[in-house]
């Protein structure tokens, strides 16, 4: 049965792939455009147009798609001045002998191909973005004047990470993943997280599963949670303790939150956490609307101090 999984801020989105899977349509088509419909929505500041920007005020977008079954993938990264970079990134994919293209680059291809432009700054996140460089006694005039900024950053940025994600799978039994954001707010210009990087913060085999990252990225990336998430499911390791492993392994690393979704080839779907409070979402064809689940939650085990 086709259905879609995706993070919490991912739902609103769901009816319209699960419209695509219930005619037929293939997992890519359905993740795309799930992706495409969060990316438009300036009320979510961890993705698209309306994302918080890095530090200079520029918002800089990254995404990645996965087909499952053929396994081709594309991704942009740092890519600004355009409204869907999942698409950018399906055409990298498809039109190109690349898998990845970053920055100017990605600008450039975006604009060769035709991809719509527009402002992602919104005025409510340039507010925001003006209150934080307020807050650490900066103003856009002087934060562009700096040549300095890592000490500034490291001030700005806090727990502030958000990105949305989709894990398709179809009739035809083909199973692919999306991932899209604007990255950690108030970043350093150039940084690049976890979910362009396919098998860090995205990575789909229609022959064993999907999984997607949401949250600290570079934890993702450090493990190359995707790929190690779909690599359990084919030893046999059922969703639900996937999703449990690939959380303990982040806290291992770092207390930071750190949240993924897994998907198997049978349409069973898990999710774990390392905070409270977390959700992600889900749909099949026989449902009328998505339905919102807690995450499952992995603390992080207490450290003993050495003597």
């Amino acid at each position: 049965m086709p259905v879609i999984v995706a993070s919490g801020n991912g739902a609103s989105a769901l009816p319209a792939g699960m419209r695509i899977l219930a005619r037929g349509g293939s997992a890519l088509d359905a993740v795309e455009a799930c992706a495409k419909i969060i990316e438009a929505d300036t009320t979510d500041t961890s993705v698209g147009r309306g994302g918080k920007p890095n530090v200079l005020g520029e918002v800089e977008l990254d995404a990645s798609i996965v087909d499952g079954t053929t396994h081709r993938t594309g991704a942009v990264a740092a890519l600004t001045g355009y409204l869907h970079p999942i698409s950018v990134a399906r055409a990298v994919m498809e039109r190109t002998p690349h898998v990845f293209i970053v920055g100017e680059g990605a600008a450039r291809f975006a604009r060769e191909i035709g991809a719509e432009r527009t402002q992602n700054l919104t005025p409510s996140t340039r507010k925001l973005w003006v209150e934080r460089l307020r807050s650490v006694g900066e103003t856009p005039s002087s934060i562009r004047r700096r040549t300095k900024l890592l000490p500034v950053v490291r001030k700005t940025v806090r727990e502030e990470r958000g990105t949305v994600n989709f894990l398709a799978l179809d009739r035809r039994g083909d199973i692919a993943s999306a991932v899209t954001t604007s990255g950690w707010a108030y970043k350093y210009p150039g940084r690049v997280g976890d979910s362009p990087v396919v098998g860090a913060g995205n990575y789909s085999d229609s022959r064993y599963g999907a999984a997607a990252c949401t949250g600290y990225g570079e934890l993702a990336i450090r493990s190359v949670t995707a790929k190690t998430a779909v690599d359990r499911l084919a030893a046999g390791m059922p969703p639900d303790m996937v999703a449990r492993a690939a959380i303990a392994d982040a806290n291992e690393l770092e207390d930071a939150a750190f949240n993924i979704v897994v998907l198997s080839p049978k349409g069973v779907h898990a999710s774990a956490t390392n905070r409270e409070g977390r959700r992600y979402v889900w749909m099949t064809t026989q449902m009328e609307e998505p339905m919102l689940a807690a995450r499952i939650v992995v603390r992080r085990a207490a450290r003993l101090s050495r003597s």
